[in-house]
């Protein structure tokens, strides 16, 4: 990580893609260190923002690919759930990319949505609304903006 915060903003963005898309670690602490270090609380908000949203698309691209036979097949979940699971994305559809910017659960939801098929259209637009949503929250935790 002390790599990508001698990047500065690029680091974040990369970070942030990183962290958004199949690697398993979280853009909060780079967020909060490189925000600290620079004081820019705008060019964090951007670089973080779209960092994070670029690797939403890729896992959702990711979930687009998925095919329900290999979900029964490799994570042994039974057609059944998947259809109660597709019933409930189904019923808050794009709406729920709104959630992509929680910690651990927005990336696992964002894998949904693509694996569902929801919107697309409406769904990059909400993922970029959460993304935005996150980043925002922590300059305000940091106290920053």
């Amino acid at each position: 990580m002390e790599w990508l915060q001698s990047l500065g903003l690029l680091g974040l963005f990369l970070g942030s893609a990183l962290a958004a898309s199949i690697f398993p670690f979280s853009s909060d602490a780079l967020y909060i260190a490189i925000l600290a270090a620079t004081k820019n609380p705008v060019g964090c908000l951007v670089a973080g923002t779209a960092g994070s949203w670029v690797g939403s698309l890729l896992t959702y691209g990711l979930g687009w690919l998925g095919k329900w036979e290999w979900i029964e097949k490799w994570f042994k979940v039974s057609h059944e759930k998947l259809e109660q699971h597709h019933a409930s994305v189904r019923k808050y559809g794009a709406w729920l990319a709104l959630l992509s910017g929680i910690p651990i659960i927005g990336d696992i939801l964002v894998l949904a949505l693509g694996f569902y098929r929801t919107a697309p259209e409406w769904t990059v637009v909400l993922l970029l609304v959460g993304k935005f949503a996150r980043f925002l929250i922590w300059n305000a935790v940091v106290g920053l903006f």
